[in-house]
């Protein structure tokens, strides 16, 4: 066995290594995904980006900060997305390396704040910078053209209820800076001893800010009950699936009559046909309102017209009432990439013989949509807003619907290509985060995957219709009044975030430059100047 000088040695030519530095950059940058689920490992999060920002410390030159921050990032996509590789192959791969470019900047960032001696008030710096730096990231990558906003490092927290109450403050984007505020400060204990001086103060601040937030920020104030009932099919294959699942989810609708509810919720895709043009599917669904004594919100797959004369596939919610479709209908808006379009088909139009890629491009919607529930005395009741699948990633979608003056928030979903995956619970967990954010209860129904709901601060309600489950369930729903800090003002962390590095980058290009152009004998001590910090 080696002695531990050899392995002290050992270990430090690995870290001399390029090689051995890519590879453990890489597997340093995919770390944090456990703390997602299915492991949920939500602890991890605390500390898992600490590994890769001591690796990037140590790296010596800015060309290799930049690159072990790619790698990083490389191995964070794909690991957060590696359920994707059964629809997109090698590509996924690709993708990859195109998104964690985005991370090479950061490496920089990293290098600059922790690299060498770190002072007490360099220290502060790094802890305030470098998490401004990170979510300058998950704002770039959420654009829904590169992905969305899936795996934000924030989401992590859907359990942890301070940091539930943080969401509502300013949204996953809040609960991300701190989680990346607390990453470089456990970073710092490994630096000097000024620097972990500031690193425990650092993360007092950071207990406190959480915990002054957990106490005061606005609260939900409950103002009753609906009960709303989700119908999961589950996975069905083979011939005629489309038929079977519709008749499926009948079964399972009837099966709830006498429960006295105030909605049905349908998965995404669990209806094939466009209602107005299949009259027999329509008045079955309508006969299965008049059973069960509610509305049912169908999801509709189907080439059809939109309001404004388009024609062709729309993913859409329907609700249908007594008597038929009520006329309520939301076209889904952001589309999954590759999964329901294919950017610039010209030209990655061949990625369909790869995968599971789509074959014709999917039409958007062009607006939100809140719908309304009759009551028993013909008055408007009930305002819920519908989000497809997707859609439940991003946060403003439900900020929107509830400035509209929705009550509840309700996803559609199905996850049928990626049962087998952590996709599913992932997935679901993000109802946490946006009932939370928004101060609304939120009902996650699925086709496929897991069926759940969750109250005004992003509780669980009841028990989840699991990934293997063909059934139905009723939740008593939470309604709330009010509006969180959120919803008021917005996505103010990523304003803030962006604002902490312009002035950063304006004041350390001022320090540049005064230095160029410094006279002889004006020089810092030892005929060097301080980098700051």
């Amino acid at each position: 066995m080696l002695a531990p000088a050899g392995r002290d040695e050992r270990w430090a030519r690995m870290l001399r290594s390029g090689r051995w530095r890519g590879a453990l950059a890489v597997l340093a940058g995919a770390l944090p995904a456990l703390a997602f689920p299915a492991p949920s490992l939500w602890w991890l999060a605390g500390v898992g980006l600490v590994p890769w920002l001591l690796l990037i410390r140590t790296a010596g030159t800015g060309r290799r900060a930049a690159l072990e921050g790619w790698l990083g990032g490389i191995g964070y996509m794909i690991a957060v997305h590696h359920w994707l590789m059964p629809s997109l192959h090698v590509f996924i791969v690709l993708l990859a390396a195109l998104l964690g470019l985005l991370w090479a900047p950061w490496g920089l960032l990293v290098l600059r704040t922790l690299g060498g001696p770190v002072s007490a008030a360099g220290a502060v710096r790094a802890v305030v910078v470098v998490p401004c730096g990170w979510l300058m990231i998950e704002l770039v990558r959420s654009w829904e053209a590169l992905g969305g906003p899936w795996g934000l490092l924030g989401a992590s927290q859907w359990q942890v209820a301070p940091a539930l109450r943080v969401a509502s403050v300013g949204g996953v984007w809040l609960v991300s800076l701190l989680v990346v505020a607390v990453n470089t400060a456990v970073a710092l204990l490994f630096v000097t001893a000024a620097a972990r001086t500031a690193a425990v103060v650092s993360l007092v601040v950071c207990a406190l800010a959480v915990g002054a937030m957990a106490g005061w920020a606005p609260r939900p104030e409950r103002s009753g009950t609906v009960r709303i009932a989700v119908v999961q099919p589950g996975v069905i294959a083979g011939p005629h699936s489309v038929e079977r699942r519709l008749a499926v989810g009948e079964r399972l609708t009837g099966s709830l009559a006498g429960r006295r509810l105030d909605l049905v919720v349908w998965g995404e895709s669990s209806v094939g046909a466009d209602l107005t043009r299949s009259p027999d599917i329509a008045a079955r669904i309508a006969a299965l309102s008049r059973r069960v004594g509610a509305d049912v919100l169908v999801n509709t797959d189907a080439r059809q017209t939109d309001g404004s004369g388009r024609r062709g596939i729309f993913k859409s919610a329907v609700l249908v009432g007594p008597d038929g479709p009520t006329g309520d209908r939301y076209d889904k808006m952001r589309l999954v990439p590759f999964g329901e379009y294919v950017p610039a088909r010209p030209v990655l139009g061949w990625v369909t013989s790869m995968g599971r890629a789509a074959g014709e491009d999917r039409l958007r919607g062009t607006a939100p949509v809140t719908m309304s529930l009759p009551e028993a005395d013909g008055g408007r009741g009930l305002r819920f807003g519908p989000l497809i699948c997707f859609e439940s990633a991003f946060p403003d979608m439900s900020r929107r619907l509830t400035l509209d003056g929705a009550q509840v928030l309700i996803t559609q979903s199905s996850t049928s290509t990626f049962q087998h995956s952590w996709a599913p619970e992932q997935h679901a967990s993000l109802g946490a985060l946006r009932a939370a954010e928004n101060g609304r209860s939120m009902v996650h129904a699925t086709l496929t995957g897991v069926s759940t709901a969750y109250g005004p601060q992003g509780a669980r309600i009841g028990a989840p219709l699991g990934t293997d489950t063909s059934g139905a369930a009723v939740f008593d729903v939470p309604l709330a009044t009010g509006t969180t800090l959120y919803v008021r003002l917005g996505d103010w962390p990523l304003w803030g975030a962006g604002a902490v590095l312009a002035l950063y980058c304006a004041l350390a290009g001022g320090r540049a430059f005064l230095r160029r152009n410094r006279g002889p004998g004006q020089a810092g001590p030892g005929g060097k100047w301080d980098s700051g910090r």
